[in-house]
């Protein structure tokens, strides 16, 4: 089974996004960064969203983000799924952070238990059929409306949403153009799936 090992962010300041993914939400080792300056306008197709314990983990690496610079997209608030808010790192990715849980059961942490890659695409079942020829497994698919691997090892879960959806979702225009900025590393292989995310061949994790 096919699986990422590591999300690399195109970034115009490499030295700034990593005191800012270290100090905002604990992920120095998580996510690598690139020095990019790609042109990228608007909507640049993806999200990547951490899934915590409870509301006030939410408030706690939100609160944190921004008092790094992030810029707010939604306001952390209840929803009929749970409780979750957007934020837009100063390097331009956008950030979900969300619940399942309505209540807080104990004291916030900054533990962060999922990490999942959504990528906005044209067509759903496309992207589904793409992605298991590259060998990866289904683990949970709802039509043509949302997608999702089996993450088995890996530090990332990857799914699929429509892009217009997942632009209302982040508060967003759903236009946008030039780069995504983002390569997946796994051992699928280096490809350019349907709606031009980059992936490549895994490499060992640089040392900071």
């Amino acid at each position: 089974m096919a699986i990422i090992e590591s999300v690399t962010l195109g970034v115009a300041d490499p030295a700034a996004a990593l005191r800012f993914y270290t100090t905002a939400f604990g992920l120095e080792s998580q996510i690598r960064l690139r020095a990019s300056e790609e042109p990228t306008t608007g909507f640049r197709g993806f999200t990547l969203a951490l899934t915590v314990s409870q509301p006030a983990d939410v408030d706690g690496l939100i609160g944190a983000a921004l008092a790094e610079g992030a810029t707010s997209l939604k306001p952390a608030a209840k929803s009929l799924w749970g409780y979750g808010g957007v934020v837009q790192a100063p390097d331009g990715t956008i950030w979900k952070v969300a619940t399942s849980a309505k209540k807080d059961t104990g004291p916030a942490t900054r533990r962060i238990d999922e990490t999942v890659l959504l990528l906005g695409v044209a067509d759903v079942g496309a992207g589904k059929r793409f992605y298991v020829g590259q060998g990866l497994r289904v683990a949970k698919s709802f039509g043509r409306v949302y997608c999702e691997f089996e993450s088995g090892s890996s530090p990332f879960k990857l799914a699929l949403y429509r892009r217009r959806a997942l632009a209302k979702d982040l508060g967003l225009p759903p236009d946008g153009t030039g780069s995504h900025r983002l390569v997946v590393s796994g051992d699928a292989g280096s490809f350019t799936d349907p709606d031009g995310f980059a992936w490549e061949a895994a490499t060992p994790a640089p040392v900071h």
